[in-house]
């Protein structure tokens, strides 16, 4: 009976708890990212050998997707580069070089070799003749970007190495482009750059392209290589004993030279880019101390050389003050860089003489608000004068109609004339409209006519009070 409790009590103990869900955890990790279940070493390996070639429809399909690339790079079209990476055959040879050296299959190896210097002079050649028309030579952002490597072209490179491959060994082929879009990103942009390069007679642009090609395409064929030896491919027997060995001595030592190259290559990029973001540190932080820096360009920071140069505009820098900073390279990791800061003559002319023009600037600004003003208040007034007048305008009588008007409607009149009369009883003023008429002597009843010409006129004229008078 107490065994019993006892062996209920050590299958309820937390150890055995936490090693049960420890157990749990690592079956569903290994079930979770386990691949070698799921691959077809077979058929991988038959995909990749038949997508090594690169001649008849391949290559007529290699330079359309580096003529789209290029005119994508032309344009700063991201979406169009990547249009031109989706019908790329850019990875077959690279894919087969990876391949080979971990079958140790030499004759795949030489086949894949012999396409990869194909398909790079079909791909540079292809863009070299787009460029070498004059009105494609622009430089844009898209293809200064491909002029020198960055570690993050490494990990581009090995990512999409690795997906590729991986998606390759799957039954399931539906992620193939994807990945293959993945190692284009990293392929086809610099060999378009190269070309670029040579069309317009920049070689250090072509070399750096170059050089940015072929780390990623060690890398991406270090990556094919590590996942077929981590999937265990069947090695390539060969009769000959003596020339399976000689093979894979070779291979081996291919695989070693690549590999040994790959992590040269890493840490040498890593260091750079340490140094590059160390040296943009330290510039800030110049430039936040209150010092104007001109003429920033990444080549200014120069790892090979070990140097950083500074463009200094405004107060000269004492001896102390580069003392001071040159003392502070290595708290950013800048141990034996040189610094140097290059400052001309004294500028306080040149500062005088701007401001100089600021003041000029300043006072021409103030006669123009002045003028401004000015011209304002003339045409307030010249608004008020035309305002007078048309009240004038309106006040006045249309006389010489009048005059017309009279004489059709009234034969006996002989003369009319009107005047404004201005009266006051010295409590308020009025004016006064008063017509004078002079009729012929033998026209009678004179008295009613007029009466009937003061009735039109008040009317005609829209008058209160108006006077008629007899000359």
């Amino acid at each position: 009976m107490e065994n019993s409790n006892n062996t209920n009590q050590n299958s309820n103990s937390p150890n055995t708890n936490f090693k049960t869900i420890w157990s749990s955890i690592k079956l569903f990790l290994y079930e979770l990212l386990d691949i070698r279940h799921d691959t077809d070493k077979k058929g991988t390996i038959e995909d990749i050998k038949g997508n090594i070639s690169m001649k008849g429809h391949t290559a007529w399909v290699l330079v359309f997707s580096i003529l789209i690339a290029s005119i994508g790079l032309n344009i700063s079209s991201t979406a169009v580069v990547i249009g031109a990476m989706l019908i790329s055959p850019l990875m077959g040879p690279i894919l087969g070089v990876g391949l080979s050296i971990g079958i140790n299959d030499i004759d795949t190896l030489k086949r894949s070799l012999i396409n990869l210097g194909v398909m790079v002079g079909l791909s540079v050649g292809t863009s070299f003749l787009f460029f070498l028309i004059p009105i494609f030579r622009n430089e844009t952002p898209e293809i200064l970007a491909r002029t020198a490597p960055d570690v993050r072209d490494v990990f581009i490179a090995i990512a999409g190495g690795l997906a590729l491959i991986v998606a390759l060994s799957r039954r399931n082929k539906q992620t193939n482009t994807i990945a293959g879009v993945a190692i284009a990103t990293a392929l086809m942009p610099p060999l378009c750059t190269a070309g670029y390069g040579l069309a317009s007679a920049n070689f250090s642009y072509f070399w750096g392209a170059m050089f940015l090609f072929t780390i990623n395409t060690i890398f991406i064929a270090l990556a094919t290589f590590a996942t077929v030896k981590f999937l265990r491919f069947p090695m390539v027997k060969y009769i000959n004993s003596t020339k399976r060995k000689r093979i894979a001595r070779l291979a081996s030592f291919v695989a070693i030279l690549v590999f040994s190259g790959s992590i040269y290559l890493f840490i040498n990029l890593f260091k750079e880019n340490q140094f590059r973001q160390a040296a943009k540190h330290l510039i800030n932080d110049i430039k936040r101390s209150g010092i104007s820096i001109i003429d920033e360009v990444d080549h200014n920071i120069n790892y090979e050389k070990n140097s950083v140069k500074l463009v200094v505009y405004g107060n000269k820098l004492s001896n102390d003050d580069i003392s001071y900073w040159t003392s502070k390279l290595p708290e950013y990791g800048l141990e034996n860089t040189k610094l140097i800061i290059q400052q001309g003559a004294d500028d306080s002319d040149l500062r005088l003489e701007v401001k100089n023009l600021t003041d000029l600037y300043t006072q021409n600004q103030k006669i123009i608000s002045s003028r401004d003003e000015s011209l304002k208040e003339k045409e307030t007034k010249i608004q008020l004068l035309e305002n007078e007048l048309s009240k004038f305008y309106d006040n006045q009588i249309p006389f010489l109609q009048l005059s017309k008007e009279a004489k059709i409607n009234y034969n006996g009149l002989s003369e009319i004339s009107y005047a404004n009369t201005i009266k006051t009883n010295f409590k308020k003023i009025d004016t006064i409209t008063i017509f004078y008429l002079k009729w012929y002597d033998t026209i009678p009843n004179t008295k009613q006519q007029e009466a009937t010409i003061k009735k039109w006129l008040k009317t005609r004229l829209n008058l209160d009070t108006l006077v008629i008078k007899r000359e």
